[in-house]
């Protein structure tokens, strides 16, 4: 066969499978279904008792029961989930061989206040509870699922095992950015020729009491809770935070050669990736906007694209004041005038901020834009900000002809990584 390479000389990156779960639903049909109807999937917490906090209200994924309930355990039934779906779409290996690695996006397990409370009534103590003291109580000195859970990181384990993905699976962590930059190290992995075939999957269960007072203290979220499906208003002059949500997304991604070899259905592509940290600050973003400007600049360079043939943006647009207004910043120094005028809307007005899987959860999004030619809308946007005058298509989504999309995954600390998928080969 002959040699298809990209500008660069490079193995053109296909997607072949996709997989997504969120609070609107599981699976890409009820999704897309949902996202462009413009509903929401946010909902007042129910999962545990919310008295005396200011946010109550988040995109729980309540319909895959965990009992007992953990962030960690609930992330690996959803990375399950979606990597099984991407996985029976591409239609690739065999049951439980999957030809390739595993790249992991997962939040860093840690000990919750219910395993915390478990050692505390076995031990009788109160304070200084650690994990060996909750090793030693939960396994008696042997190795259990304790140990693999909070010592070992069992979520890549467990998916390499089920799926039979290739060499040690990767697990990382970049904050906001993390699913993206899951999605880029798999087609790095392909373009450097390690691999045919990668799976990409990023998952996020964190809304449990700790998490949502860490954030809460930070004053990242809406207190907007009533109603809840109106808490998340991206780039409305109205906005006050963020809301935390849970969901997963994934990613078969194949060299465009071994994808036709075996004919495969060529779901889209994954023209570029950027990506570039800053490290201002824990929560903001630079002022001057260098960091994002110069992350969106590596992936259209990444690409071989200038700002006009993107069609539109699928806007990081967490809803938090400052962080809408930066990424306006940035995308106007890179668009110039094209940035009033593209579509940029953000998914997490309705399905909230699913934190760690966020990059691959709109990646998917992005590549059912291109699969139906309709952008999600950004709902809840009623009072428009004068600060930000992006076409955010908003309230209702919209027919439009999309060749080449952008996703944008700006994260706090400084992590910032923006991906380019396109329906066709460029």
């Amino acid at each position: 066969m002959t040699s298809i390479r990209d500008s660069s000389g490079r193995p053109i990156v296909v997607v072949t499978g996709m997989g997504v779960a969120t609070s609107l639903a599981a699976g890409k049909t009820d999704n897309w279904a949902k996202l462009v109807a413009g509903q929401s999937g946010i909902r007042t917490i129910t999962r545990f008792p919310t008295d005396g906090l200011k946010t109550t209200v988040a995109g729980t994924v309540d319909f895959v029961p965990v009992e007992p309930f953990s962030s960690t355990a609930l992330a690996e039934r959803l990375a399950d989930m979606v990597a099984a779906e991407a996985i029976a779409q591409a239609g690739i290996g065999t049951k439980g061989a999957f030809p390739g690695p595993l790249f992991l996006a997962v939040a860093p397990v840690e000990l919750e206040w219910p395993q915390r409370h478990v050692v505390a009534e076995a031990t009788g103590e109160r304070s200084d509870i650690t994990y060996d003291k909750m090793l030693r109580v939960s396994g008696g000195g042997r190795f259990t699922a304790y140990h693999r859970r909070y010592l070992f990181g069992s979520v890549a384990d467990t998916l390499a095992e089920t799926f039979g993905t290739k060499g040690s699976p990767i697990s990382l962590s970049t904050a906001c950015a993390s699913g993206a930059t899951a999605i880029q190290l798999g087609v790095e992995a392909i373009r450097r020729g390690e691999a045919d075939a990668t799976l990409c999957v990023a998952t996020d269960g964190s809304v449990n009491p700790e998490a949502l007072i860490r954030f809460s203290l930070l004053s990242a979220l809406s207190t907007q809770n009533e109603p809840p499906s109106a808490a998340a208003k991206p780039f409305a002059k109205n906005r006050d935070g963020f809301v935390m949500a849970e969901g997963a997304g994934a990613l078969v991604l194949e060299s465009y050669e071994a994808a036709v070899a075996r004919g495969a259905r060529i779901l889209g592509v994954i023209a570029g990736c950027g990506e570039l940290a800053d490290s201002f600050h824990r929560t903001r973003s630079s002022p001057d906007g260098k960091p994002i400007v110069g992350c969106v600049r590596n992936a259209l360079a990444d690409a071989g694209m200038t700002p006009d043939r993107i069609d539109y943006i699928n806007a990081h647009g967490t809803g938090t004041p400052e962080n809408d207004k930066m990424e306006y910043l940035g995308i106007s120094m890179v668009f110039g005038e094209l940035a009033k005028t593209i579509p940029v809307s953000s998914n997490k007005s309705m399905v909230g901020h699913t934190l760690s899987a966020a990059g691959a959860v709109e990646a998917v999004f992005s590549l059912l834009t291109l699969a139906h030619q309709r952008i999600p809308p950004t709902i809840n946007y009623e009072i428009p900000d004068p600060a930000i005058p992006f076409d955010v298509v908003p309230n209702k989504a919209r027919d439009a002809r999309v060749t080449a999309v952008m996703s944008n995954s700006f994260g706090f600390g400084g992590q910032n990584a923006s991906l380019i998928l396109t329906a066709e080969p460029t």
